[in-house]
This record gives C-alpha cells, structure tokens and sequence, in this order.
C-alpha cells in the first residue's frame, strides 16, 4: 500500500507546475531594476551578455496568455513598446518600465534606492550559491586528499535503536505514508478548513502548513516512541536509543556547517544534469510557490517554522535517527546510507525534487554515520532549508 501510494504520489506529482519558472522571473525582474546601478566591473558577471529587458519579455512571451497575472501583462506591454496606464502604487518595475515608455531615460527613470536594493539581492541571490559551491568543492578536495592519504578519521562505532526491518516497515510505511499522508489528512484538512476560515490568505495557508504538518508527524512519533519503550532498558546506549548527544554543541554546528558545505556542490550538480538530461521535470513542493508569492510577514515567519525548525526535527528523527542504524545493520554502512537516502527523497513525493533530495539524505546519512550523532544532522538539514528559504525571499 505504501509502494502504491509513493509511486502514485510520484507520477501525480509531474502535473504540478515547476516552481522554476517563477524563480527565473522574478531574478529578471530584480535585474531589470537593479540594472542601474550595477557596477561596469560586475556587469558580465550579474547582468551577462543580454539585455535584461530582453530577457524578460522573452520569459513573459514565452508563458501562455492564460497564465500571465494582469501585472504580467502590464510587464509585457511596456517592454514590448505599448502604452498602458499605471497606478501611483505600482510597484518600482511597473514604474520605471512605464516611465521609459514615456520617453524617460533609464538614469532619469530609475529610483536610485530601489536600484541599490534590487543589485544587493541580485548580487546574494547569485554570488552566495557560487561561494557556497566553491567552498564545498574545496572542503570535498581535502575530504579527499585525506582518504586518499590514510589520513579520514575512522567512523565511530554505530549505535541505534536495536530494532528490526519489520518495525521500519512499520515505521515508514505505516506510520509515515499511510496513516500520515493518507489517513490523517482525510480528517484533519476538513478541520484545518474550518480553523483558519477566518483568515486571510496567505495567513489561512501558513497556519494549515503548521497544523497539517505537526499532525501528520504525530503518528509516526508516536509509532517510534513505543517502539523504542519496548527496547529493553539494559540495552540502551549511552546517548540514548537515537543517539541525540547534544554536547558538546559546537562540534555539532561545526559538523553541520562543514556537511552542509560539502554536499551543496553535489546537489547542485545533480540538479544541473537533471535539468540538462531530462529538462525541468516540474513536481515542485508547494511550499517553495507559497513562499515565492507571500508578502505576508507573519505568513513568512509561520512557513519558516516548519521548513527550519519542525521538518528537520521530524524527518532526522525517522530518518537518521532510526531508518539508517538498522539499515547499516542489516546491509551494511554504505548501503544503508545509500538506502535511507532514497526513502528521504521519495518521501517527499516529488517526481522533480527525487534526484537532489536522494543526494541530499546520502549527504545526512554520511554525517550521522561519521559523527556518530543526531543533532549535527538536525542542525545540517535544518540550514540547508534555511538557506534554500532565504533565497526564496531574495527573490
């Protein structure tokens, strides 16, 4: 049932839409702004070869009719040479690109504090991937250089809760996707519905992340606890049953920071050759849409909540936390790495995100297995969608 639901999930999933359209528009648009005020010197390397208003109105030319907003069209009509009428409280683009089809000239046109802030996202938005890149590929070289020298640092010895493949299969496959995916969502989205009815949106979508998410890890939570009050006490290891160890801390966040550095070029690679191999197979998380679009601060801060603080704790916890020491038990380190990773990118349910988020869980179990603890892994998940949430917002 849980093989059906995943593979069903999967498949459903290539009908939603990429969020990567988005994402390309909205760092046009920002260029467009910030095209004033970038610096001769970093032109190639911020604006390239094009022209950005180019550009865009080839990406908004591109897209159905149907599918452009009104402002969309408004954007495109001015680039394209059009006259239209814009209100005094449009947003900064409508007003410049409105103001260059009047006759104004871009240096005239351009508000200089808008085009500062839109070059200082644009400059994070593309210059901090590439430093984080480059900080990992020179952490992997050394990674490297040592193993090849004799030189790693062995892995501890593995502890975990001595439990069984049936009590995963339990775990994960029942807990995970059918109760809380299946079950748990029929009764707790009618409620859902009526809780935040008074809301404004997108308030009324952040609050139902929250709750829906915090419910539907409940079952699995629970399934684990009472496995784990099933394990006979004398046995427990120093740490605990999943090996949390929360001191010493800074260890934890320098193993989580140094994790995170490595496995980012790795992950982007695979997106690259995804999209290179196969193009943009679409599936996106709805989540990445719900925070591209919100301008709502308490939204934000709510949606925040759950991808840095709730996913991390949960999913590390089925993951790293139980999964991957009876895996390693049964088939082996590697395999049980390599497996747990897996079941990490599928469980997401996401035909797009398959590939990268596989990578990613491969990157956590090879902390949790080289560290011998939780918490780096909480801490490491929890900074790559911390991250991936601020680059959300920079755009």
């Amino acid at each position: 049932m849980a093989a059906f639901i995943w593979f069903s999930g999967l498949v459903s999933s290539l009908s939603r839409p990429s969020v990567a359209p988005s994402l390309n528009l909205h760092q046009q648009e920002i260029t467009v702004l910030a095209e004033p005020a970038v610096p001769s010197s970093l032109v190639p390397l911020l604006l390239g070869d094009g022209d950005p208003r180019s550009a865009l109105r080839q990406s908004l030319e591109g897209m159905a009719s149907d599918q452009r907003s009104p402002r969309q069209n408004q954007l495109l009509d001015l680039l394209s040479g059009r006259s239209v009428a814009v209100a005094a409280d449009s947003d900064a683009l409508l007003k410049l690109l409105s103001c260059g089809a009047e006759g104004g000239s871009q240096a005239g046109c351009s508000d200089p504090a808008e085009a500062r802030t839109a070059l200082l996202r644009l400059a994070a938005s593309a210059l901090l991937p590439l430093l984080t890149a480059l900080a990992g590929v020179l952490l992997l070289l050394i990674q490297g250089w040592r193993l090849w020298r004799g030189r790693a640092e062995p892995w501890p010895e593995l502890r975990g809760p001595m439990l069984t493949l049936l009590d995963m299969a339990l775990l994960v496959a029942g807990g995970f996707v059918v109760v809380s995916a299946v079950a748990v969502p029929l009764v707790v989205l009618p409620l859902v519905g009526e809780l935040t009815s008074g809301l404004a949106s997108p308030r009324r979508e952040a609050v139902g992340v929250v709750i829906n998410y915090a419910l539907m890890a409940l079952p699995s939570l629970l399934i684990l606890r009472r496995q784990l009050i099933s394990l006979p006490e004398q046995e427990r290891p120093s740490g605990g049953w999943l090996q949390w160890r929360l001191k010493p801390l800074p260890s934890a966040v320098t193993s989580a920071l140094t994790g995170w550095l490595r496995i980012t070029p790795v992950v982007m690679l695979t997106g690259w050759l995804l999209v290179k191999l196969v193009g943009d197979p679409g599936g996106s998380n709805p989540l990445l849409e719900l925070v591209l679009g919100s301008r709502d601060p308490l939204a934000l801060m709510l949606l925040a909540f759950t991808a840095v603080v709730l996913a991390p704790l949960f999913e590390e916890m089925i993951f790293r936390g139980a999964l991957l020491p009876v895996l390693a038990r049964r088939f082996g380190p590697v395999a049980g790495v390599l497996w747990s990773g897996l079941l990490f990118g599928m469980a997401h349910i996401s035909i797009g995100e398959l590939a990268p988020l596989t990578v990613l869980g491969v990157g956590l179990g090879l902390l949790r297995m080289s560290t011998g603890r939780l918490l780096p892994c909480v801490l490491m998940h929890g900074t790559w969608n911390a991250v991936t949430f601020v680059n959300l917002l920079l755009l």
